[in-house]
């Protein structure tokens, strides 16, 4: 364990740290809590120094080991390119090995959920939420990836909300553009969360899985509406042995790249919309323009950004939506959380559009959240949901 850390300490460019503080500057857990006046700080560059001075014991039971997001913004500002991400996981990785775990939100469910689906009998009946009108295939070139939707959608239904809808929506897109997607049956959870858990071999469990599943319909292109899910399938995937032979575009990608070539068609937009760049599709996958692209235009339009708005802080500034992998979901998310409502509201427009489950189910969770005094309402839209609307 010891030897895996201080081979990433190098490989991530650890010792080069300058303690310039720029991590901890723009660190949304540092920034937002120290704004709430929270006694507890956090500072990357502390936790990247305690690993250098193999600070084992004290890091793996340090609640801190667990807040980091994940969402890479420390990187961006890092004068010396140092990965402090790829070291946070290894970090995981090792306090998992010694018995450590971060705090689950929800009792742990969503981490119980995806161990579950490890199950070499598992026999799912995921589909149900397929209605006639949605035009599927058992095999093909074209997949798309469902995800967690349906499981989500049980277990929040307090929030009043369907993460389904994106997936519904993109299939009934992929249908009037000519594709009737394969869907798997008994596909498995991606397993991005488990890993950022620190529960490192039931992701590759999970991984593996998935993996065969769609080798037996042979596609070539596998679409995303989870942007964690992308990012598990593009940059984790790979790392551990598994890469898949298909290429990987989230739904954004895949219509961007139809409505250059015309095949898409777009009518004119009357919605005021804005735009929340999730994590692992921004930071972590470079992919900004595709999403703003598709909001932001318009056949019929001559002034083609006039119903787009930009949040204060959007691209790669964007503010993270305040909780990674399930895990700390506290006072300190929350307030991340408003900022980000705020912020939307702010920019003028009438929708928050997302491309992630995840962000729409915690933006909505707080802002149906009656101890938030703020007025943060705002209506919160799939990206997908969005374009076909706009498909007429």
């Amino acid at each position: 364990m010891d030897v895996d850390i201080r081979d990433q300490i190098t490989k991530t460019n650890a010792l080069a740290c300058l303690e310039c503080g720029k991590c901890t500057s723009v660190c949304p857990i540092s920034l937002f809590r120290r704004n709430n006046s929270t006694n507890k700080r956090y500072s990357p560059r502390v936790m990247l120094t305690k690993a250098i001075r193999q600070h084992y014991n004290s890091l793996f039971q340090d609640y801190d080991l667990w807040s980091c997001l994940a969402c890479k913004k420390c990187e961006e500002y890092c004068p010396s390119g140092i990965h402090y991400i790829e070291l946070m996981q290894t970090l995981r990785l090792g306090a998992n090995r010694s018995g450590f775990d971060g705090k689950c939100s929800h009792s742990g469910a969503l981490q119980t959920l995806s161990r579950m689906m490890m199950s070499e009998n598992l026999q799912q009946n995921r589909l149900t939420w397929v209605t006639t009108d949605l035009k599927t295939s058992e095999d093909g070139e074209i997949l798309y990836y469902v995800g967690c939707a349906p499981y989500f959608d049980a277990l929040f239904t307090d929030l009043d909300l369907s993460t389904l809808d994106a997936a519904k929506s993109s299939i009934k897109i992929l249908n009037r553009l000519g594709i009737s997607p394969v869907l798997l049956s008994n596909e498995r959870c991606c397993g991005h969360d488990l890993l950022w858990n620190g529960d490192g071999q039931n992701f590759k469990m999970l991984a593996e899985k998935n993996v065969i599943e769609i080798e037996k319909v042979g596609a070539k292109t596998i679409l995303f509406s989870c942007a964690e899910c992308l990012s598990a399938f593009k940059n984790l995937y790979p790392d551990y042995g598994f890469a898949v032979n298909a290429e990987l575009k989230h739904m954004a990608q895949f219509l961007a790249e139809k409505l250059s070539t015309n095949e898409l068609k777009l009518i004119n937009n009357e919605m005021e919309l804005t735009y929340q760049d999730p994590c692992r599709l921004g930071r972590h996958l470079g992919i900004y323009d595709e999403p703003r692209q598709l909001l932001s235009t318009s056949q019929e339009e001559a002034d083609v950004s006039k119903h787009f708005h930009e949040m204060k802080q959007h691209g790669k500034k964007s503010l993270c939506c305040g909780v990674s992998a399930w895990m700390n979901c506290d006072v300190t998310a929350k307030s991340i959380q408003t900022e980000r409502l705020k912020q939307a509201r702010e920019s003028g427009a009438e929708i928050l559009v997302v491309a992630c489950p995840k962000c729409q189910i915690h933006l909505v969770c707080t802002m149906k959240d009656k101890s938030i005094k703020e007025n943060c309402e705002i209506e919160i839209r799939d990206i997908s949901s969005v374009i076909l609307e706009r498909m007429g």
